[in-house]
């Protein structure tokens, strides 16, 4: 009883050092982990933040610009600085003719005079643009075009991301397939190995099939060996790539599973060509060529604001004085319509360049969505073959196997059936990893995402 106890105790200690030793990270996890950390993402989310900002800022343009401001002087001379003179002053009597005849006077004892000798002043003003030749509304529209292309440039930097997690994560895959299938070549040898061993000290076979057999196996473990290597170095790049530390306990769970042909998801380029944010940025920089000509059109034109104004005024020791106005200005760019017939038709000449390459980069996707349909076809067609080829390999090496076991052929001749097998199921399992990877890729250029 108390070694069944030990048993139990023993064997749950196994899982559960199992289970610990191991993190399994599905296609999924690695997706969302990839998203979530990946630099490019990162720096597209504050692109995104930052265009924001701008239209914000660019939204301010409609209200009126509020400015407020304080001076103060001190002179060294006072602007007036007169003396006057004493002197007797005819006294008046409400008729100017009798000023010359005068029989009184006042005595006026003389004066000195300054004045505007130090002063301060404080205003504030509003103005409300009312007509700037469609600036402020274009440049409005440009700055919300902003925000639509950094939104883009991130679904497309989310996008490239995600093909190249597909693809690391099923290259790790296809690593791992060929790993077992070496591991299982490995496990017939050392059973051929001792079968031949075996007959070899009975007599009934030659050293060299021993030899032939061991040189066989050095091959495999040298293979095995670069097979580990590669794995191990995919592993880091990938986990780098996913933002995670590199944990040689980490497996990926996800199997390659082949169940549609490329026909199940076709669809016609001309009719999904508008879904590619690529085709999309194209539109947005045409209409953002037209803008910009529209914003140096208004540069030429008459700039209307009214407004309000307030002002307090203090000069020397007098009392505050206070005011307040309102107001309209007009400026007219005179002298800049000299050259804006040029600048405008060098305006006009970037939108034609815009649009020349919109219908030239336009062509390229579709030439390269037709790519990615020949390209998915030709990979199915190699996975099919490869079915086949494995499944002649697979029948080849149980013939050569019966007929070794019944003296008919030697051993060169299984040897080389074993081979050809694991040749045969490692390329099936790169023309499924690659078939997935092709398949994964067409939907993204047709705009269908993942």
């Amino acid at each position: 009883m108390k070694n069944k106890f030990c048993y139990a105790i023993a064997i749950s200690f196994i899982f559960i050092n199992t289970a610990y030793a191991e993190k399994a990270l599905t296609l999924d996890e690695c997706k969302s982990l990839a998203l979530q950390n990946n630099i490019s993402i990162r720096n597209g989310s504050l692109e995104m933040e930052s265009a924001r900002k701008v239209k914000s800022s660019a939204f301010t343009k409609y209200f009126p610009r509020v400015s407020a401001g304080a001076f103060a002087f001190k002179m060294k001379d006072p602007v007036i600085d007169e003396s006057v003179s004493e002197v007797n002053l005819p006294v008046y009597d409400g008729n100017p003719a009798s000023l010359a005849t005068a029989s009184e006077f006042a005595y006026f004892p003389g004066m000195d005079i300054t004045a505007v000798e130090k002063g301060k002043t404080g205003y504030a003003s509003a103005v409300q643009p009312v007509f700037a030749g469609g600036r402020i509304f274009n440049g409005n529209r440009l700055a919300s075009i902003g925000v639509e292309v950094s939104e883009l440039k991130n679904k497309m930097y989310r996008d490239e991301v995600l093909l190249g997690t597909e693809e690391q994560y099923w290259q790790i895959v296809s690593l791992n397939e060929k790993m077992k299938t070496v591991l299982r070549y490995e496990e017939l040898l050392d059973r051929l190995s001792k079968q031949v061993e075996d007959a070899y000290n009975a007599g009934i076979s030659m050293k060299n099939d021993v030899l032939k057999v061991r040189q066989k196996k050095n091959e495999v473990e040298l293979n095995k060996s670069k097979l580990e290597n590669g794995m191990q170095l995919a592993s880091m790049a990938f986990c780098q790539y996913i933002g995670v530390p590199y944990d040689p306990s980490i497996v990926f769970t996800d199997k390659v599973v082949i169940d549609d042909k490329p026909e199940s998801i076709y669809i016609d380029s001309s009719k999904v060509i508008a879904n590619r944010n690529e085709y999309k940025l194209l539109k947005i920089c045409v209409e953002a060529e037209e803008l910009k000509t529209k914003l140096k059109l208004g540069e030429y034109m008459p700039e209307i604001g009214v407004g309000v104004g307030a002002f307090y005024t203090k000069i020397d020791d007098y009392d505050w004085i206070d005011n307040k106005m309102v107001f309209a200005s007009a400026t007219i760019p005179v002298s800049d319509w000299w050259d804006a017939t040029y600048s405008l038709k060098e305006r006009k000449t970037q939108e034609k360049i815009q649009e020349n390459n919109k219908k030239d980069k336009t062509e390229l996707l579709l030439l390269q969505m037709e790519k990615a349909w020949t390209d998915l076809g030709d990979a199915y067609r190699q996975l099919s073959l490869s079915e086949v080829s494995r499944a002649q390999a697979e029948e080849n090496l149980n013939v050569s196997r019966d007929s070794f076991n019944n003296g008919v052929t030697d051993i060169s001749d299984l040897l080389e059936a074993q081979a050809v097998f694991q040749q045969a199921e490692d390329q099936l399992i790169g023309a499924k990893s690659s078939y997935r990877v092709k398949q994964i890729y067409y939907m993204q250029v047709t705009g269908r995402g993942f």
